[in-house]
């Protein structure tokens, strides 16, 4: 099956991307392709606007301050590491726990979201803390974020509010409809049409599609979402891309 999606008029890229080249050596093959790429990214700033994790952060500070809350929530290895940045700035989370969830691309095309199958059971055992911060790093449709909020006991939910790194606009006025909410960088626009959010480490590192039964891929094996993020330019996005991948494997 084809994968077609439309091109945003504006591709936000998370820059997650620049510690890991940089962690190989600033001689290395990778830092020398990863630093190639970025240029590549930034070579269209009229459409394609690059984030650092710092600047994120420093948006969501900006927002307001908050008393440290009794147990924050990380969603997955990125939203534990932000918690962890935040705090290390601010104080807000002095105790973070992480859970484990992820999309998981059928054959269909369609997600199922894995791991949700213990959510009840952890965030049961928080029903009594006095404050709960969720802290997710993006939030695109919001598909992960509500399975989230769902699973949270009726009663914890008043003491609980959600912070992001990044998200989509309109996504993130759904969630506030259920508790509050503060991102750092909010991608005004239409889902996918007007807007769409991608980590520039999801270009280069297998595990940013995951697939039911089949090996993951990363975004620049699916040739459709290429050339819809990168119309201009996607065969030559792809081939630096491709030959990251390898340096990356070789090399960390």
């Amino acid at each position: 099956m084809t994968f077609a999606a439309p091109t945003p008029r504006t591709l936000y890229i998370h820059d997650d991307l620049s510690d890991i080249v940089g962690a190989c050596g600033n001689a290395s093959s990778a830092a020398r392709l990863g630093r190639a790429l970025l240029a590549r990214l930034s070579a269209e700033p009229s459409r394609i606007v690059l984030r650092t994790v710092a600047q994120e952060i420093d948006a969501l500070i900006a927002r307001g301050g908050h008393a440290p809350f009794a147990v924050a929530v990380g969603i997955g290895g990125a939203g534990a590491r932000g918690a962890a940045r935040i705090h290390e700035r601010t104080g807000w989370f002095p105790a973070i726990q992480r859970v484990d969830l992820w999309r998981e691309e059928q054959d269909d095309g369609k997600y199922v979201l894995q791991g949700a199958d213990t959510l009840s059971g952890r965030l049961g055992a928080l029903a009594g803390v006095t404050a709960l911060a969720i802290v997710d790093d993006t939030i695109f449709s919001g598909f992960t974020i509500r399975a989230v909020l769902d699973a949270l006991p009726s009663r914890l939910r008043p003491r609980t509010r959600v912070f992001a790194l990044r998200a989509v606009a309109e996504s993130l006025e759904a969630v506030a409809t259920l508790v509050p909410v503060t991102a750092g960088i909010a991608a005004l626009g239409r889902m996918l049409t007007d807007v769409s959010i991608i980590k520039a480490s999801g270009l280069v590192r297998r595990g940013a599609i995951r697939r039911a039964g089949r090996p993951p891929l990363a975004f620049f094996e699916r040739a459709e979402w290429m050339a819809a993020w990168f119309p201009a330019d996607h065969a030559e996005v792809t081939a630096l891309c491709r030959d990251l991948c390898a340096a990356l494997e070789t090399e960390t």
